[in-house]
């Protein structure tokens, strides 16, 4: 077995959810959120250089040198799979490889509230995970498709960079489509498959203006969208999709969005009481006529009120589902002061 393959079955065994390996640094794993170093020398240029070769083809090979990083997955035989990131820093070579579950987990195996499997079932419409990179969008999103699956026969295409969860067609149909592999980019597949008689379309990541404007139109157009972003609530979520168009079109794209959004699920994960896993807290907001206006008549700032009073229609701030992890014993009060939005409350106890 080659080096890499005995590090990572070590990593999945240890049930690390990244394993980290840079040249001139030990070889560390995450576990529960925690960065663990292992027992292992410094690894050189000529051990990263041997890891790379064993998981890159040719062409990977080639386009990692003309960018200097890249993205993909890698199957290990009776294993598992792992989302892969190869990128230059200063002292060399480095990589990330996150470990994919191999069964799909669902929303109450989670800890995910109800309403997400409710907001699964849409007709149309766009449906936004957000939260920072390993806050677990992916296994939410995929938690999401196989629900669709499991209760509707319908045409699900997934466009993803790599390709992380497999999804086997139950009740619906799907196709998975990877960057790099079966497409050149989100917005290419996209346009495609406002072609290709979708019901449900799922995109990794809106990273660019061309991919939101799609999406946007999409969900206008009586597809349900389901999609991430990088931020960390609801009023940040609504203020990039906008901000990155032009002054002139911002009116029209605040238009599209009242209409077209259905919910924002902004997901971070923070250790149990007992340390041995990791839970979701959220906020969800769900684009009810009070909201719809809000975003409308460019008054986004006043979303978090309606958000806090919202608990009828399934959304609650992030510190009232902190609130909640606490009264249920999941997490203690140090772990929602570090990430809850208004620590006060926590620190004074004020609920």
């Amino acid at each position: 077995m080659s080096q890499i393959n005995e590090l990572l079955e070590y990593s999945m065994k240890s049930g690390a959810s990244d394993l980290h390996l840079s040249v001139g640094s030990i070889p560390m794993v995450r576990i529960h959120g925690v960065m663990n170093k292992l027992q292992l020398p410094k690894i050189d240029i000529e051990a990263m250089e041997s890891i790379k070769k064993d998981i890159l083809d040719s062409n990977q090979q080639k386009a990692f040198e003309d960018r200097l990083e890249i993205d993909l997955s890698y199957s290990l035989k009776d294993l598992g799979r792992f989302r892969v990131n190869f990128f230059k820093q200063i002292n060399g070579l480095s990589a990330v490889f996150r470990t994919i579950p191999s069964s799909i987990k669902s929303s109450e195996e989670l800890g995910i509230a109800p309403i997400v499997n409710q907001l699964a079932l849409k007709e149309k419409g766009l449906v936004l995970l957000t939260g920072p990179t390993g806050s677990g969008k992916s296994t939410t999103l995929a938690a999401m498709i196989d629900h669709i699956n499991e209760n509707k026969a319908c045409h699900i295409i997934t466009i993803e960079d790599p390709v992380e969860y497999f999804h086997y067609s139950k009740t619906s149909m799907i196709n998975q489509r990877e960057l790099g592999q079966s497409t050149h980019s989100f917005a290419n597949a996209l346009k495609s498959a406002l072609r290709e008689d979708p019901d449900v379309i799922l995109v990794g990541e809106m990273r660019d203006i061309e991919t939101i404007q799609l999406a946007l139109t999409a969900a206008e157009t009586g597809h349900l969208v389901l999609s991430t972003l990088h931020t960390s609530s609801a009023v940040k979520t609504i203020d990039r999709i906008i901000d990155v168009f032009p002054s002139g079109k911002k009116a029209h794209i605040r238009s599209m969005l009242s209409e077209s959004l259905l919910a924002v699920i902004a997901q971070k994960l923070l250790q149990t009481r007992n340390k041995d896993a990791r839970v979701p807290a959220c906020e969800i907001m769900v684009a009810n006529s009070a909201i719809r206006n809000l975003i409308r008549e460019d008054k986004i700032y006043q979303i978090p009120t309606i958000i806090q009073a919202g608990a009828q229609e399934g959304m609650h701030t992030l510190d009232q589902d902190l609130q909640r992890l606490i009264q249920k014993g999941s997490i203690d009060k140090d772990s929602a002061i570090k990430i809850a939005d208004n620590p006060e409350i926590f620190e004074k106890g004020i609920f």
